[in-house]
C-alpha cells in the first residue's frame, strides 16, 4: 500500500511530471521533427494526461521553445566547465555531441522545416550565441586565439567540425570507412581536431627585414 501511494504521488509530482513530458517531447521532436511531432505521442512517452501537458506548456510551440531552452541551459552548464584553449575545447565538444545525438537531429529537422526563416526563440538562442561569440573574443584579447580570424566566422566553423559527421553519418563511413558510432573514429576523430586547433593559435613572431619582430599570419603553415 506504500509503495502504491508512493507511485501515485510521485505522479502528481509538478516537477516530476515536467520532467517527463520534456524527455518526451525531446525524443518526439528528434525523431519527427517540429511539424511532425504529435502531442499526443508526446502524453503517452510521459504517461501523462494530454490536457496536463498543455497545462504545463501552452501548445506544442510552447513545448518546443521549453526543449530548446533546456538544453541551451545544459549546453551553456557545459561551456561554463569546458577546456579554455581551442586544442582542448573542440575534442571535447565533439566528444559531448558523440553522445548528445538527438539535439544533432532535433537541430536537422529544424533546419529543413524552417530553412533561412525565424526560428522559434530565435532572439533568447542569439543572446547565447552572441555569449559564445564573446568567450572566443576573450580568448583573443588573453593571447590564445589568433585575433586574425573573425570571431562569429570561427565559431560556426568550430560547430561545422564538430557537427558535420554525425549530422552526416554516411559521409563520414564513405571517407573514412568507419561509423560514427564507432570508438576508432571518435578516436581519429578527436585526435585531428586537436591537431586542427592549432592552425588558430596566434603565430610566434618573427624576424622582418629590418630586424624588427613581425608576426606571422600565415593559417595554411600550420597545417603543413
Amino acid at each position: 500500500m506504500k509503495a502504491a501511494h508512493s507511485k501515485k504521488t510521485g505522479c502528481r509530482n509538478p516537477l516530476h511530471s515536467q520532467e517527463r513530458i520534456l524527455e518526451a517531447a525531446l525524443k518526439e521532436f528528434a525523431a519527427k521533427g517540429f511539424a511532425g511531432a504529435r502531442v499526443d505521442a508526446i502524453a503517452g512517452r510521459a504517461r501523462i494526461n494530454k490536457r496536463m501537458l498543455y497545462h504545463y506548456f501552452g501548445d506544442k510551440k510552447g513545448l518546443f521553445r521549453e526543449v530548446l531552452r533546456r538544453k541551451l541551459a545544459e549546453r551553456s552548464a557545459w561551456l561554463a566547465s569546458a577546456p579554455e584553449p581551442l586544442i582542448e575545447s573542440l575534442p571535447f565538444w565533439f566528444h559531448i555531441a558523440c553522445r548528445d545525438a538527438e539535439w544533432i537531429r532535433l537541430l536537422e529537422w529544424e533546419a529543413l522545416q524552417w530553412g533561412e526563416r525565424k526560428v522559434i526563440d530565435e532572439s533568447h538562442r542569439r543572446e547565447n550565441a552572441v555569449r559564445a561569440i564573446e568567450r572566443l573574443r576573450q580568448q583573443q584579447a588573453k593571447g590564445l586565439l589568433s585575433e586574425e580570424f573573425d570571431p562569429g566566422q570561427l565559431l560556426l566553423s568550430m560547430m561545422a567540425l564538430i557537427a558535420y559527421p554525425l549530422a552526416f553519418p554516411q559521409m563520414a563511413r564513405l571517407i573514412t570507412g568507419l561509423s560514427v558510432s564507432d570508438p576508432d573514429f571518435q578516436r581519429q576523430r578527436e585526435a585531428f581536431l586537436h591537431q586542427f586547433a592549432m592552425a588558430f593559435q596566434p603565430r610566434p613572431a618573427i624576424a622582418g627585414p629590418q630586424g624588427r619582430p613581425e608576426r606571422s599570419h600565415s593559417w595554411k603553415s600550420a597545417l603543413k
